[in-house]
């Protein structure tokens, strides 16, 4: 596929992965400092059916444009998979890792491939950018929040793409939030304690840390109030003992015990809050490289130089019947007291991916924490068929009881 100025190529041998994966470091760049070059690893993954369980009900493709002089321009990976994609109110499929230079045409070309190869795959719509795989990673463009770094697999992106999307056609699906919470003394923290103060005045409930030597345990703790907390809503489904064992397996490299804490009343799990240090403060000068040096590096930087200052907020749960009697504040009390302590190295500690469609999440973290949104991304949607009615993603909603 082509246009007079610029040519569209499909990647398939290994020079053209390589090609594929260096083009953002190519100087696409170099006005932006706070852009953190991803591990090349962790894309590569994505593509490879070896790693990423979604091939065996979808697949995925990807194209670089060149100009007439053999550069590239602009790359993009088109995917889906049909359980997902049958989830929605039509077939929907997605499209990521965009990058290009400023210019519609180019734009145009690789969108239009996206669009062309879902549409022969029998989709009907596509989201994007987002990534083939959890949501929790390259979901969404970033279009506020461009002055601070990004958090670890979490995208950055020029300004200038949010035009590229829009005036393609894309709309706003929904938008992810994230929410910055600043070691310090405030207002909204001394309120945070009051609450803590009054909820462990009662010896039943207690806050404690992850025990490293007892990960089963604390897997079976984080799968027991997730499916509490989370199950409740429409579209989640009840998690696995062996999902949980594998994110706690995933994790235990760079688990930081002091930064992950459980909330329990009368010794059965009622909440928690899982957090990790931000890699992205530490993987910059890799290049996207993590061979056995940089591993060396990174841990040798994490866990005995101590030298990451911001954490990672993954995910914060309270079971339904706990909510609202203060266990947010006595996580949040207990955690903010560790972070102001002498032996804590983390100044910030960042929450991303809550989505507009959660104004209870959102709330919670502005009322409890007393957190800023300080960086908005933006999930969109493309309908291929024009004339049909565009609707933003529904609030997230309780399942009603079925009489």
């Amino acid at each position: 596929m082509k246009n007079e100025k610029y040519t569209l190529h499909e990647v398939k041998t290994a020079a053209e992965k390589r090609a594929w994966i260096d083009f953002p470091k190519q100087g696409l760049y170099k006005d932006y400092p706070n852009w953190v070059c991803p591990l090349d690893t962790d894309i590569e993954k994505v593509f490879d059916p070896a790693h990423n369980e979604l091939f065996a009900e979808g697949e995925a493709i990807r194209w670089v444009a060149r100009d007439e002089k053999g550069a590239i321009v602009g790359r993009i990976g088109a995917f889906y998979n049909r359980e997902k994609a049958l989830i929605e109110e039509q077939p929907t499929g997605c499209c990521g890792f965009y990058e290009s230079i400023d210019d519609h045409e180019v734009a145009n070309l690789l969108f239009d491939a996206a669009r062309d190869w879902l549409k022969s795959k029998g989709m009907e719509a596509m989201d994007g950018p987002v990534n083939f795989g959890q949501r929790r990673d390259w979901w969404g463009l970033l279009v506020k929040g461009f002055e601070y770094q990004p958090l670890y697999m979490n995208p950055y992106n020029p300004p200038y793409y949010q035009a590229l999307f829009e005036n393609y056609g894309f709309k706003n699906y929904f938008n992810q939030n994230s929410y910055q919470w600043r070691v310090g003394e405030s207002e909204a923290s001394q309120r945070i304690h009051d609450r803590a103060a009054r909820l462990l005045a009662d010896p039943t409930y207690h806050i404690e840390p992850i025990n490293k030597k007892q990960l089963p345990e604390a897997a079976e703790h984080f799968r027991t109030i997730y499916n509490k907390a989370w199950s409740l809503f429409s579209g989640v489904k009840q998690m696995t003992r062996e999902e949980a064992q594998q994110i706690m397996k995933t994790m235990l490299p760079i688990i930081d015990p002091r930064i992950i804490l459980f909330a329990y009343h009368n010794d059965e799990p009622i909440g928690f809050f899982i957090t990790v240090p931000d890699l992205n403060r530490l993987i910059g000068k890799f290049n996207g490289k993590f061979g056995l040096w940089q591993q060396l590096r990174l841990m040798w930087n994490l866990k005995v130089k101590k030298s990451c200052d911001r954490v990672f907020g993954i995910i914060f749960g309270i079971t339904p019947e706990y909510q609202g009697k203060g266990v947010e504040s006595a996580i949040m009390s207990r955690y903010h007291a560790f972070v102001q302590s002498p032996e804590s190295e983390y100044k910030s500690i960042e929450m991303a991916w809550i989505g507009d469609f959660n104004p209870v999440m959102n709330r919670m973290l502005v009322s409890y924490a007393g957190a800023e949104c300080h960086k908005v991304h933006t999930t969109y949607r493309y309908l291929f068929d024009r004339e049909k009615e565009f609707k933003r993603c529904p609030r997230l909603g309780l399942k009603r009881n079925k009489e």
